[in-house]
């Protein structure tokens, strides 16, 4: 997004980088700006600057002539307690002077301001400040009368700010203030600059090392035992009393001379005196510290022990309306207050010590200290005085701050401590109290023997209902049973002291107890019955009851129905079903409090069937015992019973087998005959109805269990070895045998191998593939099958084979290896025949290897398809056979997927090194060429990239540069650069664009031709040009321009309103070229079909159009009653090729009148018009 720049405070520039800032978010900004500043060679400068924004913005500097990074001449930090980025300089320079610019940063902007440092000469001069009475009064310079201003006086603030201000922020500055006679203010300015530095001339004095430097002033102290500090360039410095302390500070009635003996180059700076004194109050009180500002803060930082005092139950901070009046309030003082206090405002800090003694405290004020501008000694006050009121303790404590040139003096008044009379101990506090419940409000006097009246809303409290207590010191007034009407402020006096506090009464929902206890018994119905629940409540208006299911809110349906009155709320669901069963619950709540009432519904339904799967405990001769899982769902009721019913396999009738207890989910049928088959169905009864069955698979009576599946244990070509492990379950006899049972794989044909179960199987042909599964045989006959074997083929063992031989890499490109290898011999024992091959394949960055065939190839040679191109990959060869697969033989190197490295070079040697085009036509050049591994291809046009309109498409194989649509400014020579590992080529093609004749009208009347030179004038010097034209009333073609030497001509005598036609032909001693023509060129304006009166019912749509031809194209207006209707909406107006529309879709009587339809080019203005009338209707 483009930046915005904002100018918010003069002299800073902000610059808003996103269009629309997200919520809670801000741009960097100054709150104060660095100030202006003059340090002496050799001195300490600190650029000080306050900044604001979130995210918080990072601060950076810059100067105007240099760089500001070395450490050691500069260094930056960030002051916590006073929110302040200083740039330091702790040795200036004079090549230091300079501007100097600070940034502040964040993702949303940036703000920058600029200041200036000025640097005097000081190696032997030190400046010292001359304080003296005449600093205290104010100097009356001679000032040059200037005539007043007329538009009234200037704002004193407006000469503060261009004071300090560079040059080119003062017509903003004037600007935020409304000036605007700029000459008359440059000129009070100067001014004003001039007489600053007069003034700062007489209080400065120049001394010498070796003499002694003194200043005096006159100051009367209000208590003698106050302390005075002394302060060098704001840092604390001892002195002594007497002459030969350095420095001293000597006391002679109300004068106090400061002097510093034989001074130093290190002594120079600015000196400051601060006067401090204290006064007593009781123990347990508050202390108020109040600061006046005379520039408004939002926010002053109030500290004690290098903490920040916030908001709380100790600390009251608060600010006035008008952002002045700053207050801290230390709460309930104890000895653990003791200690100094901090208040930081802007670039200013103040300091101040509590003292708690016994029932009083001591405290010194706060002195607020304003850095002057070095830039020009005098900076307006940013805190003018500052005023302590201690309103509880009667003690009022002023401090007045008066500011000179170069120093601060502060004088303190304080006034005696009244005698304060009964006091509150501890005061009433508001409290919040439910109808019918009981409230109590209370207070404590400094004294038992008080007494004091109650007030309710300003009138003395006599209320039926309300008691109060006097208990000593402490006094009470108790509500035993509050009501609405009670919701009021209370007011305790005794002896002129009074405490407040407001007693509010909430109506909370409520339920009664007798209701609730009906409310939260559950309800229990059958399923298609309906339920119901009634709650009556009282409380507050207005209430909101929900209710709620399953903690879903119901809210009004079908089979959801909800009736809410003032007093009560009634649920009622219809039509229940076994799912709906579950947790009730209603919420009532209005604007005092919420309250919950909870009950469950539970739907009685018949059971749902057992659950499966039936597992067989026993299937012997004489007894079937099978068990089951109980249901699901009992249906609410537990379950009774359990029907069984039994069906023989081959008959459709279910013989009931009776009822069993329902806390036994298992059943043994003992009336079976050995050898049958049992179906068995099972249901759950329950009070409320019987459930669906659960019916068992077939289960055998006597049948044995199913043997293991059978294991190969070897094979050869004639014969398979086989084994089994018996079946579990007997069926209650002895197992006298087995069935083993053969399939040839790909048929579905079981076949008997030998009844009886041998573990040999011969009946096998070699080469064949089978699988074996066996059934147990008891007295009651064969049980089921086992499942069947793994696949097993019959024929010899095998020993695997050896490595290929000979592995080679016939072919490569960029998706395909070719592999070739030799047969591994065979070695009788040790390796037999390879019968197929694997070949794998392993991305140099992979560990796994991918085998590029499912099943083994016999042939010698394979292609390894789908590689990525300059992909390198490890390969290798693995011979098999049936018995296992042998060795694997690779590479010793990893193979690059690529064809080999061939030099660029172009195919085509017939490519056209010249290419003449007509304008408009398609230019398209195929350059094939060959090249391994791929090239980088670059096409460039007379040296510099190819423009954007130019498609490029390259291949592996070719690159092709095609121009859509040709343009003049395409002609140029084009250069396409093959390049690769090996080597790179370039080929050069030159293209020219020549196309028909331009046209341009410049001056109304003629017309200019240009043309494009033809591809045989470098090779014909005598080769010129000729001009004919043709118009729309003579057919036959005129020369108007002949023997023409360069590339364009203007025809004059140009008629508006006629059809031209221009050929230029190339010309030499052998004849004309083919003419290369220009468009029609034509001016005119009129209209083609005009207007026609319209007759339309009222309230009906209106349709009016005409057809209008110009060129250039003409602008349309349309007008009704010489009214311009172009940006009314009221109509739609459309102009599509030349047809111009206009629609109203319901004409009313306002419509009637005469419409006009104007068009208008550089030629001139052509107009047409008509008459709607409106019929009413019926008419």
């Amino acid at each position: 997004l483009k930046g915005k720049s904002l100018f918010i405070i003069p002299g800073v520039i902000i610059t808003q980088c996103v269009e629309h800032l997200p919520l809670g978010k801000s741009t960097p900004d100054f709150i104060r700006k660095p100030l202006a500043t003059t340090v002496q060679e050799g001195k300490k400068a600190a650029l000080k600057a306050m900044v604001s924004g979130e995210p918080v913005p990072t601060v950076t500097w810059e100067r105007n002539k240099g760089e500001v990074n070395d450490q050691e001449k500069y260094k930056t930090r960030y002051d916590e307690r006073a929110r302040e980025h200083i740039l330091e300089i702790p040795n200036v320079k004079l090549d230091q002077a300079d501007s100097y610019r600070c940034f502040a940063t964040n993702e949303y902007g940036k703000a920058v301001c600029t200041t200036t440092l000025t640097v005097t000469e000081g190696k032997e001069q030190i400046y010292y400040e001359k304080i003296s009475d005449q600093c205290l009064r104010k100097r009356e310079l001679k000032k040059k009368q200037l005539p007043p201003m007329k538009e009234g006086e200037i704002d004193p603030k407006l000469w503060e700010l261009l004071l300090s201000a560079p040059r080119k922020d003062y017509e903003k500055i004037c600007f935020d203030f409304g000036v605007t006679d700029f000459r008359w203010l440059l000129k009070r300015l100067n001014q004003m600059k001039k007489e600053r530095e007069d003034e700062q001339a007489k209080v400065l004095a120049v001394m010498k090392p070796g003499g002694r430097a003194e200043f005096s002033l006159n100051m009367t102290l209000w208590d003698p035992n106050s302390a005075i500090n002394l302060y060098k360039d704001g840092k604390y410095v001892p002195y002594g009393d007497d002459e030969n302390s350095n420095p001293s500070l000597k006391k002679t009635g109300t004068k106090y001379v400061f002097s510093i003996k034989d001074p130093q180059p290190e002594d120079a700076g600015f000196y400051q005196m601060v006067v401090l004194a204290g006064g007593k109050a009781v123990e347990s009180e508050d202390a108020i510290f109040q600061c006046v500002l005379s520039t408004p803060l939002n926010r002053i930082t109030w500290s004690r022990r290098d903490s920040s005092l916030e908001h709380g139950d100790k600390y009251e901070i608060t600010v006035s309306e008008d952002k002045l009046i700053h207050t801290l309030r230390v709460k309930d003082c104890k000895m653990a207050d003791n200690g100094a206090y901090y208040a930081i405002a802007g670039i200013t800090s103040s300091t101040a010590s509590l003292t708690v003694e016994g029932g009083f405290y001591h405290c010194i004020p706060f002195l607020i200290l304003k850095k002057l501008s070095c830039a020009s000694l005098i900076f307006p006050p940013f805190i003018s005085h500052i005023h302590f009121l201690f309103v509880d303790s009667d003690i009022v404590l002023h401090y007045q701050m008066y500011m000179t040139e170069f120093f601060i003096i502060s004088k303190i008044l304080l006034l005696t401590v009244a005698d304060r009379g009964v006091q509150f101990v501890s005061g009433m506090s508001d409290t919040v109290a439910n109808i019918g419940e009981r409230a109590e409000l209370s207070c404590k006097l400094s004294s038992d023997a008080s007494e004091g009246r109650w007030y309710k809303n300003g009138k003395l409290t006599n209320e039926d209902g309300v008691t109060i207590i006097k208990d000593g010191a402490c006094h009470r007034l108790k509500i035993d049973c509050c009501k609405r009407d009670d919701t009021a402020v209370y007011r305790f006096e005794a002896e002129g002291r009074k405490s407040e506090a407001t007693l509010n009464i909430q109506d909370p929902p409520k339920i009664d107890s007798d209701a609730l206890g009906k409310f939260t018994k559950p309800v229990i119905i059958k399923a298609g019955d309906n339920a119901q629940w009634k709650l009556p409540f009282s409380g507050g208006a207005p209430m909101n009851i929900q209710w709620y299911k399953d903690d879903e809110e119901l809210l009004p349906a079908l089979h959801v129905k909800i009736e809410t009155s003032a007093t009560e709320s009634q649920l009622r669901l219809t039509k229940c079903q076994r799912k709906d069963s579950g947790e009730v619950k209603i919420k009532i709540k209005n604007e005092f409090g919420t309250t919950e009432a909870t009950s469950k519904l539970i739907v009685l339904d018949k059971p749902t069937q057992p659950q499966g799967p039936v597992d067989i405990v026993e299937s012997a001769v004489t007894s079937i015992e099978f068990k089951w899982k109980p249901p699901k769902d009992s249906g609410g009721c537990p379950i009774t019973n359990y029907i069984i019913e039994r069906q023989q396999l081959g008959r459709n009738k279910w013989t009931s087998l009776g009822e069993i207890f329902g806390n036994n989910a298992s059943y043994k049928d003992s009336d079976v005959d050995p050898g049958r088959r049992y179906c068995y169905r099972i249901r759950a009864k329950t009070e409320e109805g019987i459930s669906d069955y659960l019916q068992t698979d077939d289960i055998a009576a006597g049948y044995p269990g199913t043997p293991t599946a059978p294991k190969v244990v070897n094979a050869f070509k004639d014969c398979i070895h086989l084994t089994w492990s018996p079946p579990c379950d007997t069926g209650g006899t002895k197992i006298v045998g087995y069935n083993l049972e053969k399939n040839k794989k790909g048929t579905n044909y079981w076949s008997l191998v030998n009844q009886g179960g041998p573990i040999t199987v011969k009946d096998v042909f070699e080469g064949a593939a089978y699988e074996f599964r066996v059934s147990a045989i008891n007295l009651s006959g064969a049980g089921d099958p086992s499942i069947p074997c793994d696949t097993v083929i019959a024929r010899d063992p095998m020993k695997p084979p050896g490595k290929v031989t000979d592995l080679k890499l016939s072919f490569s490109n960029y998706t395909t290896f070719t592999l070739a290898w030799i047969k591994p011999k065979e070695v009788k024992g040790v390796e037999d025949e390879a019968q197929g091959y694997y070949v794998e394949i392993r991305p140099t960055e992979s560990l796994e290897w991918t085998r590029c065939n499912a099943t083994p190839i016999t042939l010698t040679s394979h292609n390894v398809l789908g590689l990525k191109a300059m992909a390198t990959y490890w390969v290798r060869v693995i011979a098999t056979n049936y018995g296992g697969d042998g060795q694997p033989q690779g590479f010793l190197n990893y193979i690059v997927a690529m064809p080999p490295p061939v030099r660029p070079k172009f195919k085509d040697r017939n490519m056209k090194t010249f290419v003449v085009v007509r304008s408009g036509n398609t230019v398209r050049l195929n350059v094939n060429f060959e090249a391994c591994p791929l090239p980088e291809i670059s096409w460039l046009k007379d040296g510099i990239p190819v423009p954007k309109h130019v498609t490029i498409t390259n291949s592996d194989k070719g690159s092709q540069l095609l121009i859509p649509t040709s343009e003049r400014s395409d002609t140029g020579v084009y250069a396409i650069t093959v390049k690769n590992l090996v080597g790179q080529e370039s080929f050069n093609v030159e293209i020219r664009v020549t196309g028909p004749v331009e046209l341009d009208e410049n001056i109304p009347g003629t017309v200019t031709l240009s043309w494009l030179p033809s591809p045989d004038e470098k090779r014909d010097d005598r080769l010129h040009y000729m001009v004919s034209k043709k118009d729309s009333f003579k057919p036959t073609w005129r020369t108007v321009a002949d023997n023409l030497f360069n590339y364009k001509f203007t025809v004059v005598n140009i008629l508006p309103g006629w059809e031209y036609y221009f050929r230029v032909f190339a010309k030499n001693d052998m004849g004309l070229s083919t003419p290369s023509e220009s468009p029609v060129q034509s001016w005119f304006l009129s209209f083609i079909v005009p207007l026609k009166r319209r007759i339309a019912p009222q309230g009906y749509e209106c349709h009016m159009s005409c057809a209008v031809k110009g060129d250039p194209a003409p602008r349309v207006t349309w007008y009704h009653n010489n009214i311009s209707l172009n940006t009314n909406t009221n109509y739609h107006i459309t102009n599509t090729c030349g047809v111009c529309s206009l629609l109203i879709l319901r004409v009313g009587a306002k419509d009637n009148g005469e419409y006009n339809v104007v068009i208008e080019n550089k030629l001139g203005t052509a107009e047409c018009s008509t008459i709607l009338n409106v019929r009413e209707d019926g008419t």
